[in-house]
Order: structure tokens, then sequence, then C-alpha cells
């Protein structure tokens, strides 16, 4: 197995709802907002080789919008999914399999693209892989999340042909990290505090445990307990998932693989007389 990091651009969103009930004052420290309280949000896939099979892990928020939203999420910076591909070796056409944490626009608008009238999967090649229960979540949106559940992205890969799901665990307590087998080495974590069973891949890699956070930790400024985005469903729900992960994390120096941190890639924890913090930073490609 070999991992690359995959940057799919960065974008903007509002830095309170990103840091719900903390202040601006604390938040602001970490990733400071600009004139419109807007801070900057990476687009970071994960792309994992495993012999005949190449897995992208979420695709970012793609291309295919109209200006008007693109005016909302300010998608900016140098790097897209081809380019960032293309550095590897790699073409989209090279994907065997697409790996969905989950179905918000952010993690998994790449998928599809526009080609003319028609959306059609951007990965002609692939597998793309969700679980039942979160696509029904999607598919069927409460009035506060709809407007990250895109029916120009859910829709045609719900109907593309090309979807799977990953099995949910059984006999487990809902509140509790679940675990279920995806390939050699590839263990799927589902969270709910969210959204509806997400899944974080959990990685054995070079003898050691890569965890890719999605929105779970989005950032490394998100590990302190009380840091929970306003985007999340259930933040109670956050909150114990996010204990109990970060404990289990220390214990077994796990590496956090971050979806959305503008800066750091990677990082271990330690503990302190604040809580579990970072211990050191760094990049994949280090490990």
């Amino acid at each position: 197995m070999k991992l690359y990091s995959v940057n799919a651009g960065h974008f903007k969103l509002d830095g309170g709802a990103m840091f719900g009930v903390v202040p601006k004052s604390m938040w602001n420290k970490i990733n400071p907002a600009d004139e419109n309280n807007m801070c900057s949000w990476a687009l970071r896939c994960l792309l994992i080789e495993d012999g005949n099979r190449l897995i992208l892990v979420d695709n970012g928020m793609g291309d295919k919008q109209d200006a008007k939203f693109f005016g909302h999420y300010y998608l900016h910076g140098a790097d897209s999914l081809d380019t960032s591909l293309a550095r590897h070796g790699f073409h989209r056409d090279d994907i065997t399999d697409v790996f969905l944490t989950h179905l918000h626009f952010d993690h998994c608008g790449g998928a599809i693209k526009k080609e003319g009238d028609k959306l059609i999967p951007a990965f002609k090649n692939a597998t793309y892989w969700s679980n039942e229960k979160h696509l029904n979540w999607a598919l069927h949106p409460n009035d506060r999340e709809k407007a990250s559940f895109l029916k120009e992205n859910i829709l045609p890969i719900s109907e593309s042909g090309q979807l799977k799901f990953i099995d949910l665990p059984s006999g487990e307590q809902e509140e509790k990290l679940q675990q279920s087998d995806f390939i050699d080495g590839f263990s799927v974590r589902f969270v709910n505090g969210h959204t509806e069973k997400m899944m974080l891949p959990q990685l054995s890699y070079k003898g050691r445990t890569i965890v890719y956070m999605a929105d779970l930790l989005p950032s490394a400024g998100h590990i302190p307990i009380p840091y929970v985005m306003a985007y999340d469903m259930f933040p109670l729900t956050t909150l114990k998932e996010k204990k109990s992960f970060l404990q289990e994390a220390f214990d077994n120096n796990y590496i956090l693989f971050f979806e959305h941190d503008p800066a750091l890639e990677c990082c271990t924890l330690a503990m302190t007389e604040k809580g579990i913090r970072v211990k050191e930073n760094f990049l994949l490609s280090s490990i």
C-alpha cells in the first residue's frame, strides 16, 4: 500500500459556523478570518495505491456549479484534483474506487461532472462507495442540512450504476465508534454526530495507524473537545465521539490526517494540562 495526499483546492466558510459556540476571539487565533468573517479551508483528499486498486477518498466540490455558488464558497488556489493527481503520475481514469466519507458537497462534488446538459460520473472506471443509511439520509435531507446535500451530486451518484455500499456494523451501540472491513489494511469507522453514518477510513500503513478525519475533526484546530462545528447535526454526539476517539488515538499513537486543515496534513497527539493536543505535525509523504 502507498498513500498520497491530493489537494482539490481551497474554499472558504464562515468561521463562526466552523467553530460553533467558541468565541471568535479564540478561534480567530487558529484560523484568522478575512473581512467577511470567512476562513480558508483545504479540500484534501487521500489516494491509496494498493495492488491493482487506486482508491480516492473524497474528491472536493468539483467545478460544475455556477458563479453564484462559487461566490458563496470562494474556491481558490492553484491546485485542483486533476493537477494533484497528475503530480503523482495519475489520471482520474486510473481511479478504481471512489470512497465517499459522506455526501456533503465539499466531499463528493467532484464525483459528478457536467457534460453538455448531462450530469455523469467524473470517474468513469471507478466503483463509488457509500453506505445505505447515509445515502437514504442524503436523499431525504432535513431542512437544516439540505443545503449541503445537493441533488446534482446525490441523484447522479445514486443512479450511476457504479454505486456500491459498505456493510454497516451490527450489534454495536450507536454512540460508539464502529468498524467494518473494506479491504486489507483499510477499515471503516462509522460516526453520527456530523451527519448520519459518516465513514472514516482507518489504515494500517508502515506499522502505523492513520485515520482520515473527514468532518469529525476537520482541522487540528478542532481537537479541543468543545470546538464543534455549527454544521454538525448532533453536536452532543460529536462531543462523545471526539472524546472517545481522541483518547483511543492518543493511547495508540495514531496519526490523524486532516481533510480541511489549511496548513497541517497530519499530526500525532500529546496529553497536556489542557487535554489532548497536537504533538507533532508533518506531511503524509514523510511517513
